[in-house]
């Protein structure tokens, strides 16, 4: 299986600006520049990009690590916050909700440890990932 994105970008870095896709049309012709990625106009950039991916990765990871244990959870619902600095992404934090009614909190943070670990974009992301996670259950 092969996903894929394209992005252009038009102009230099500080009055340019760029449209991206992805290969769905599901997100077409988005709009990013210098200010919504290094300050804090609206719209989207990439890091902003890279919070949405790990934190739907990890919930649907979560998920899987759960039914492993006999778990099938009400809800995953969780927040990455991706810190970048200096031109690197130094970490993602992880803010992760599971409703499990009557499920084995042990069981339920040994799936979240799995999960962070074994999620594909968890392997992807070259940086210091921090779970927090609250069980509701």
């Amino acid at each position: 299986m092969i996903r894929s994105a394209s992005a252009v970008w038009n102009g230099n870095l500080k009055e340019g600006r760029g449209t991206f896709q992805v290969q769905s049309g599901t997100i077409k012709d988005q709009k990013y520049t210098y200010r919504t990625r290094f300050e804090n106009d609206p719209g989207t950039n990439p890091e902003e990009l890279v919070a949405a991916a790990h934190a739907s990765c990890f919930s649907m990871a979560l998920s899987a690590q759960l039914g492993e244990r006999g778990i099938t959870p009400a809800s995953v619902e969780t927040t990455s916050a991706i810190t970048f600095e200096g031109g690197t992404l130094k970490k993602s934090h992880l803010t992760s909700t599971v409703r499990a009614p009557g499920a084995d909190r042990a069981k339920v943070q040994e799936a979240a440890q799995a999960a962070k670990t074994g999620c594909p974009i968890s392997k992807a992301l070259k940086m210091d990932i921090e779970l927090e996670l609250n069980v509701v259950v």
